[in-house]
């Protein structure tokens, strides 16, 4: 069961036993808050890795399944035109440029991923500053 932190208060006039006394509480509420955040951070980052992997997997998609369909059929249009083989070419790179492009953006969102920040960072410079002040006294 949560519970939710005391307001912020002006504690200059408190003594040290009743301020070393909310010392557990905000350390319970610090934890609680860290591990919220811990929790938020994998849930986003499962999810933005669920959407880049679905691009690539459209990616792959258009690249080999669309590739002899739609290739064979503005290959026979476009020999109307140009030579058989320019036809070819042509729809080729359209082919590869829609790859590209799908690829590009699973790839921003893999990078999109990779610059998020760790909550476990956050856990760790906590604990410091808390062995740090405990080390004062």
């Amino acid at each position: 069961m949560m519970t939710t932190p005391r307001g912020f208060r002006d504690r200059a006039d408190d003594g040290l036993l009743t301020l070393m006394g909310e010392v557990p509480e905000l350390v319970r509420n610090l934890v609680v808050a860290e591990v919220d955040s811990a929790k938020s951070w994998v849930t986003r980052t499962a999810k933005d890795v669920g959407i880049g992997a679905g691009w690539f997997v459209a990616a792959l998609f258009v690249l080999f399944w669309s590739v002899p369909a739609l290739g064979a059929f503005v290959i026979i249009g476009l020999a109307s035109w140009w030579p058989a083989w320019l036809s070819a070419l042509v729809v080729f790179v359209v082919m590869i440029l829609i790859v590209a492009v799908l690829a590009l953006l699973g790839l921003m969102k893999f990078r999109k991923i990779s610059r998020a920040k760790n909550p476990g960072q956050s856990i760790a410079e906590d604990v410091r500053a808390v062995k740090e002040a405990t080390d004062e006294f």
